[in-house]
């Protein structure tokens, strides 16, 4: 009875208690569920940018101007750079997320079709998006 104890504590030992990152192969499906989520907590704060802009607008022309100065500014342009990806990003893995619910797309090759077009797609999206936004200001 000792020997099995002993033999199963130090299996026990030499294994993790579950799966973790340091196990699997570092894959594009699993960036980009990172990402994914990453890009929902992103969107966070840009609604709380969205809703300053709001606000400002209502409250007068000079919080208005104010929050366009900083919109405006060059950080502040990246970072509604960084919330319109986000977006985009977020859209389009809801999307994936879907068609995979649908039972599409899980053999190896359709997933890694899948996160590369959401990659592709965000990131052509956001740049379409920018360049329209410029073209008609």
């Amino acid at each position: 009875m000792a020997e099995v104890e002993s033999a199963s504590q130090r299996l026990s030992e030499r294994r993790p208690l579950s799966p973790h990152l340091d196990i699997y192969k570092m894959m594009l499906t699993m960036v980009m569920s990172g990402l994914h989520r990453i890009s929902g907590m992103a969107l966070y704060a840009g609604t709380l940018l969205l809703a300053w802009y709001f606000i400002a607008a209502a409250s007068g022309p000079r919080a208005f101007a104010t929050v366009n100065w900083v919109y405006g500014s060059i950080p502040g342009r990246l970072v509604l750079l960084g919330f319109t990806w986000a977006l985009f990003n977020h859209l389009l893995g809801g999307v994936r997320h879907a068609i995979w619910d649908a039972g599409y797309m899980f053999d190896p090759k359709g997933r890694e079709l899948a996160v590369r077009a959401t990659l592709v797609g965000s990131i052509a999206l956001t740049l379409v998006f920018w360049v329209l936004a410029y073209a008609y200001r």
